[in-house]
Parts: structure tokens; sequence; C-alpha cells
């Protein structure tokens, strides 16, 4: 069970570095940018143009420069909107937990901020237990506070620049960069947005991905209008076992929720698992099965209504329904 939950982890935290990277890297190799100079996007290298300056000049007909606009423009934007639509509808805010380079970063803060202060956020009034749910002891240390602000200040820096780097072209921005010549609109845009970013990161993170968001928000509708699509499930026939835990699923929860709620309360889940992998760490000493897993289907509908699922769609050795009571 150790060995299932640290490779589920490891697993995440591989694809979440190579999505960072690739967020990276995606203007510099010309695979993804949208160039102000230009005025369109760049794709894998290819101008990608509805074609409007030839139908201009009266070198293709209107057929054909309408086509463009469908061919080029909306069936892209509807193929790649629907795609995100249906994953989100099937799985929840997966591009969130698993992909997403801003919530990396969230969580890498939370956890410098919770060895400095015992909280995973400035706002928490009690600091959380000092005790991990795989049995080791975190010391608290105001040391890590010059690391943790540190840390948020280079990636604003870093989120800032690479940006730009979506807007203008890449070589000229790091070639200005390295050499201290950014133009003013340059230096204000890196400015500006490093402020702003560094702001974000010390004081909302969770709060901007939960409220502030709008691929997040419209990844949380989708997911809420299908009472079958995947959702972290609380085997409330063994609640009692939660007694003898320091509530370890609520403590490691990066946006700060409740998974033995029912899905409305869970509305931001961003389907880390991390809450999944606590509960694992406490019960596998104990030999016993996780409390908490993902479900779908029948046993969706009972953490989306907060009713057990119907007797012809459930097995009697395995049946998730949300806890109601409170940590």
């Amino acid at each position: 069970m150790f060995k299932r939950s640290s490779i589920l982890q490891r697993r995440r935290t591989l694809f979440q570095a190579a999505f960072f990277c690739l967020f990276i890297l995606a203007p510099p190799l010309d695979l993804f940018r949208f160039d102000l100079n230009l005025n369109h996007f760049i794709l894998f290298g290819s101008h990608w143009t509805l074609g409007l300056d030839a139908l201009i000049e009266g070198d293709i007909s209107s057929l054909q420069g309408s086509l463009n606009i469908i061919l080029r423009g909306f069936l892209p934007l509807l193929l790649i909107v629907g795609g995100v639509i249906w994953i989100a509808w099937r799985f929840g805010r997966f591009y969130c937990g698993w992909l997403c380079p801003h919530f990396s970063v969230v969580e890498m803060i939370n956890r410098l901020m919770f060895y400095a202060s015992g909280r995973q956020s400035l706002w928490e009034r009690q600091p959380l237990p000092s005790r991990q749910a795989d049995g080791t002891m975190v010391k608290f240390d105001w040391r890590y506070w010059p690391v943790t602000l540190l840390a948020a200040a280079f990636f604003a820096l870093l989120w800032a620049v690479v940006l730009l780097t979506y807007l203008l072209p890449p070589a000229e921005i790091y070639h200005n960069l390295l050499h201290a010549s950014l133009t003013p609109n340059q230096a204000r845009f890196i400015g500006v947005g490093s402020l702003l970013l560094f702001i974000e990161f010390t004081f909302a993170r969770h709060f901007f991905c939960r409220f502030g968001c709008a691929v997040g928000l419209f990844q949380s509708l989708a997911w809420m209008a299908n009472d079958r699509g995947l959702v972290v499930g609380f085997d409330r026939r063994r609640a009692k076992l939660c007694s003898d835990c320091n509530n370890a699923c609520d403590n490691i929860c990066p946006m700060r929720l409740k998974p033995r709620s029912i899905k409305r309360r869970m509305f931001t889940c961003t389907e880390c698992a991390q809450c999944i992998t606590a509960c694992e760490q406490v019960q596998g000493p104990l030999e016993r099965e996780s409390l908490l897993k993902w479900v779908r289907d029948a046993e969706a509908v009972a953490v989306a209504t907060g009713r057990p699922a119907a007797e012809e769609n459930r097995t009697p050795e395995d049946v998730s329904v949300p806890f109601k009571g409170g940590r």
C-alpha cells in the first residue's frame, strides 16, 4: 500500500515537472506562442494565421477566406475547449492537480510555509500537527521563511519572464534580460508582473486557484454537472477508524478542503490524491485499506448526492459514501 501511494505521488510530480519544463520551453522552441510583432500564433514552428491578409489583397476568394476562419480559427478553438471540458466532466480538475505549472508552485510554497510556521497559508488560525501521515515528525523552523520568500520571488520573476516570451520573440527577451537592455515596456511588464505574482504566491495561492482562475472554474462547473465523474469517496461504514487519525487527509490538502465531505463542498478539488495517499499512509501500518479512494459511476453518485448508491449498483465489499461529520 505504501509503495502504491508513493508511486502515485512520484508519478504526479514527474507529470508536473515535465509540464512545467514544457511551459518554459514552448516559446523558445516555437512550439506555441502568440507573437505581437507578427500579430499571429506560432505553432510547432509554423505561422498559424487566418489568411485574412490574403483575403484583403484579393489572393483568395471570400469562400476560401471563410473556410480559413472556420478551419484555422473556430474549429481548433472548439476542439481545445471541448476537449478540456470533456476531460473535466469525466475527471474533474485533473489538469490543475497533475499538470498546471501554477499549482505546482502553489504546492511547493505551501510546503515551505508549513516548514516555517506549521501553516500552509498565512490565513490559517491554528498550526497543523507536526506528525505527518507517514508517522514522521516535522520540526517547524522560522529559518525557512527566507527560503519561502525567495522561492516566491524567484518563481514570480520566472513566470513574468516566461509569460512575456509568449507575446514577444523569446530570443529578444532573454538577450535583453541577460544584457540588462530591456525596453521600458518590457521592463514594466516584467517588474509589475513579478510584483503581482509575488503577492499572489505569498498571500493568495490556493485562494486564486479556488476563486480567481477561469480555467479552474470552468473545469469545476463541468465536473459538477456530472454526478458520475471521478471523485474522492469516503467509506463511511468505517468512519470510526478516523478516530485514530489527526485528520491527515484534511491537513495535507493543498486547496484546504475536507475530503470526507460531499461533492459540492469539494467544488475545487484538483484530484491530486494527496488525501488518498495520506489515508493509505495512516491505515497501511495497521494493515487496513484506505478509507478514501477515487470512485466514479454509481459510487460517485453517492458522493455527489449524499445518499448511498442503489443496492443493485453496490458490492458488499466496496461502497464509498461521504462523511457528513466534522473533523
